[in-house]
C-alpha cells in the first residue's frame, strides 16, 4: 500500500482504497492516488500552483468534485498536481492549494471520477472509501 492509498482490482475501470485519519487527510491522499495513477509522481517538478475552493451538499459530492477539478485543471494545463495543502476541509466545503508540473510519461488516460462505490466512511482509525475512476 502507497501513502494512504492502494489500488485495488475493478473489472473495466481503475480504482483506489483511500484512508485517512480525517477528511483532510482522506481528500490530500485521494489526490496523490490520482497523481500516482497519471504518473510518477517522482519525475514530477510541482513548479505550477493554484488555489481551488469547492462547495457541495455532501461529502462524497465534494470528495468527487475535488479530484474531478484536479483532473480538469490537469488536462487543461498539461499538469500532474503532487503537492496538496489542504487549509479547510469540512463534509461540504474544502479550500486549498495544488502544486504540480508536467508529467515526463503518462501511465493512464482518466476519462472521469465515478460515484461508483464510493461511500466515505469512519473506521477505527479514520475515514475511508473506494473510488473509481472511468479510464
Amino acid at each position: 500500500m502507497h501513502k494512504g492509498f492502494e489500488e485495488i482490482e475493478h473489472t473495466a475501470d481503475l480504482a483506489l482504497r483511500v484512508r485517512g485519519r480525517d477528511l483532510t487527510e482522506l481528500f490530500v491522499n485521494a489526490a496523490h492516488g490520482l497523481a500516482w495513477l497519471i504518473a510518477d509522481p517522482e519525475t514530477i517538478q510541482p513548479d505550477k500552483k493554484v488555489t481551488i475552493e469547492l462547495n457541495a451538499y455532501d461529502t462524497e459530492t465534494l470528495l468527487v468534485s475535488w479530484l474531478g477539478e484536479l483532473l480538469y485543471l490537469s488536462e487543461r494545463d498539461d499538469i500532474v498536481f503532487t503537492v496538496f495543502e489542504l487549509k479547510e476541509v469540512t463534509s461540504t466545503h474544502l479550500l486549498g492549494i495544488a502544486r504540480g508540473g508536467p508529467a515526463v510519461e503518462a501511465r493512464h488516460h482518466i476519462k472521469a471520477v465515478t460515484f461508483s462505490e464510493m461511500d466515505v466512511r469512519q473506521t477505527g482509525s479514520g475515514v475511508e472509501t473506494v473510488v473509481v475512476f472511468d479510464v
